[in-house]
């Protein structure tokens, strides 16, 4: 059993990038690959945590696209992380996300939640600061219980305290990938709501610029959208891939390898990832 989906401190995660490998080790699951939103900055310590341990790692990254009005994930595996180019475009997402941040933090506090960069800071152990760490600022301030309702009523796309930011495209993104030696994959597809025809459309364009697979086995696809994902890969020639998503203490219910209880992700896949990596 593997994971190729996960998250730690370094984006959006409760764990630091030791304790997931400590986390997979007692969970029986025999590698591990670290995808954190738009940064390689937990990966040194990621992949020496490994080194010590039962556990494979796998250098990883989630980056983030657009196609038309539809946001999504691209992750990466196996490149190189200090690939000069790969690092300046995470550079010019980070400067963006930051801009974003002091907007979301003014509407914030214009609708009467009073919070600073300081209180949201705190709940971030790096520098990239993203929605989810407002969340945590505003629940401990007591104007909310549970992020969920945070993101329905400000903070999702569209609502009042909103503000978006810069993206790369998903060509850009493969090619990033690529050029760093890795494998791209399309995250999460069931979370992007496209029709058939248009998430084939976006495969076959994406495949032309070196996309490797599709993320089909994860917690919040159904049975039936994972069949159809694994039916695209047969069909474009990609590895079907899959990972818990793991975020640590801010989903509980879901645990790293397993997902919600019924995910198993076979060891032979990072074996076919690897064959497609210019390692």
């Amino acid at each position: 059993m593997i994971d190729l989906h996960c998250h730690s401190i370094f984006s959006d995660g409760t764990s630091t990038p030791e304790e997931l490998v400590a986390l997979a080790e007692q969970g029986g699951i025999s590698a591990l690959a670290l995808t954190d939103h738009d940064t390689t900055d937990g990966l040194e310590r990621f992949m020496a945590a490994g080194a010590a341990s039962t556990v494979q790692t796998v250098s990883g990254i989630e980056l983030s696209a657009e196609f038309g009005e539809v946001t999504f994930h691209i992750l990466g595996y196996l490149f190189d992380p200090a690939h000069e180019a790969l690092q300046a475009a995470l550079t010019w997402v980070r400067e963006g996300r930051a801009e974003r941040n002091v907007q979301i933090l003014e509407k914030l506090n214009r609708l009467g939640y009073a919070l600073t960069h300081a209180d949201v800071r705190k709940h971030s152990s790096d520098d990239l600061i993203g929605r989810p760490h407002f969340a945590a600022a505003l629940i401990e301030k007591g104007h909310f219980k549970h992020k969920d309702k945070i993101f329905q009523q400000l903070l999702g796309k569209g609502k009042a305290a909103y503000a978006d930011r810069r993206r790369l495209t998903p060509e850009a993104c493969v090619e990033l990938i690529r050029k760093a030696g890795g494998v791209s994959v399309i995250a999460h597809p069931g979370q992007m709501r496209l029709t058939s025809r248009s998430l084939r459309r976006l495969v076959k364009k994406l495949k032309e610029h070196g996309l490797g697979g599709i993320e089909v086995w994860h917690p919040t696809h159904k049975e039936y959208q994972a069949a159809a994902y694994l039916r695209i890969c047969e069909d474009f020639d990609l590895v079907a891939t899959g990972g818990s998503d793991f975020h640590g203490t801010l989903t509980p219910d879901l645990t790293l390898g397993r997902g919600f209880g019924d995910l198993l992700v076979a060891n032979d896949i990072l074996d076919k990832l690897r064959s497609r990596a210019d390692l």
